[in-house]
């Protein structure tokens, strides 16, 4: 017997919850084959098959909250059926009873179906399917290998019915509008718990001010417009905006450390590596993806490991190590046009770089008023460690550096 247990889950996290069982007892399962999803507050992941055998026992049921190295369920190796054109191994109960394809009820033939029709899709794309009862099987995946992504999904679920034109005039009788006050009521997943936790937490425990700045990002968009085709040529990707953010956060820390610390205890620990999260917008909702030793990386690099990290964040294929540690984070409000924000921190950071939408506006450069592509940018931090003075000093160098970019060359 071998038991089937809740695997290390990442650094910090201690609990998951069991989200769906890709086996039932009695089911047979191949070394490595997936048989459990579980739910964390950073990603989901499977549970693999240790030995091949067959599912003896199943331990705790969907919805059920686990800890790190409890048993989920038991496989029987002893138990486990022959292959075909075996040589005699042992077989399971009911192993000498007629073929499955003249015996199998065509309700279980339903089951096996949908199960391969769930398979193929993101785990994302499955709840979302589950919860608006969207039958996979008819949809066609836009994913890897047909894979069903969640957008797929969403374009089913979107509402498409036509509106009638103002003052239209309809033949069939009096529409009328229901009186109905209806109510749903959803468990949390375990993402969204851990990261309303996590903001109360910071409120709490963090002395959290936020400094705001503006910066002219005529100069970074210049040039991006006139390096853009040579740089996706050579590198195979475009060149954001991210980036330079990235790198001037960077210079920003060499020269105010405090941001890019934490507290444990009575004790001030600055990191003298640069390990930067990324903030993503999920339907399932917030990861933040680390690039790690990010002050190693060239523009390219950052570029082309940020859009691998939302393409994954999209179709829940991050793993744990993609959001283990973080020393300081950028978050980007913009993409969703936020023009202004106050960031919170991801705790035990002590900093977070908040960027918004690009918006033209007036401004008066050398006493003339002209437009000018301009972003508000805002900083949060934690005042136990970090002063006003640094937190104000810290912006500015971001601005500075992104208003001169040329700056970041040297700089890196």
């Amino acid at each position: 017997m071998t038991n089937i247990v809740v695997p290390e889950l990442g650094e910090s996290v201690v609990e998951a919850r069991v989200a769906r069982w890709l086996k039932k007892e009695g089911d047979r399962v191949e070394v490595g084959e997936p048989i459990v999803e579980l739910e964390t507050e950073k990603i989901d992941l499977e549970v693999n098959a240790e030995r091949g055998g067959i599912i003896a026992s199943i331990n705790r049921k969907e919805g059920e909250d686990v800890k790190i190295g409890e048993v989920l369920g038991v496989v029987d190796e002893s138990a486990a059926a022959p292959r075909p054109g075996g040589n005699g191994a042992s077989a399971a109960p009911g192993a000498n009873a007629p073929p499955a394809a003249a015996s199998t009820p065509p309700g279980d033939t339903q089951v096996a179906a949908a199960q391969a029709d769930d398979m193929r899709a993101t785990p994302t794309a499955r709840r979302m399917a589950k919860d608006h009862d969207v039958n996979l099987g008819a949809l066609q995946g836009s994913g890897p290998a047909g894979r069903v992504m969640k957008q797929d999904v969403q374009n089913v679920i979107a509402p498409v019915a036509p509106v009638a034109p103002t003052g239209a005039r309809t033949g069939g009788p009096t529409q009328r509008r229901s009186s109905e006050r209806s109510e749903e009521r959803q468990r949390m997943s375990k993402r969204r718990a851990t990261i309303a936790r996590r903001l109360v937490e910071a409120q709490h425990t963090a002395a959290m001010l936020t400094t705001f700045n503006e910066v002219d990002m005529t100069a970074v968009m210049s040039l991006r417009e006139r390096r853009k085709e040579a740089f996706k040529q050579q590198y195979g990707v475009g060149l954001g905006i991210a980036s330079f953010f990235v790198k001037a956060s960077l210079a920003a820390l060499r020269a105010f450390p405090q941001l890019n610390a934490e507290i444990q205890g009575d004790e001030i620990v600055l990191k003298r590596y640069y390990d930067i999260g990324m903030a993503v917008g999920t339907e399932g909702g917030l990861v933040v993806p680390v690039l790690h030793d990010a002050d190693q990386m060239s523009f390219a690099e950052i570029e082309q490991r940020i859009r691998d990290y939302a393409k994954r964040a999209a179709d829940g294929t991050l793993t744990l190590q993609d959001l283990a540690g973080g020393t300081f984070t950028i978050t980007n409000g913009g993409v969703f046009g936020s023009l202004l924000s106050t960031p919170i921190l991801n705790p035990p950071q002590v900093g977070i770089l908040g960027l918004h939408k690009i918006q033209d506006r007036p401004i008066a450069v050398n006493g003339q008023v002209v437009v000018r592509p301009m972003m508000y940018v805002a900083l949060s931090y934690d005042h136990r460690i970090v002063d006003g003075r640094e937190a104000v000093q810290f912006l500015v160098k971001i601005k500075e550096f992104i208003e001169d970019p040329g700056q970041l060359l040297l700089e890196s």
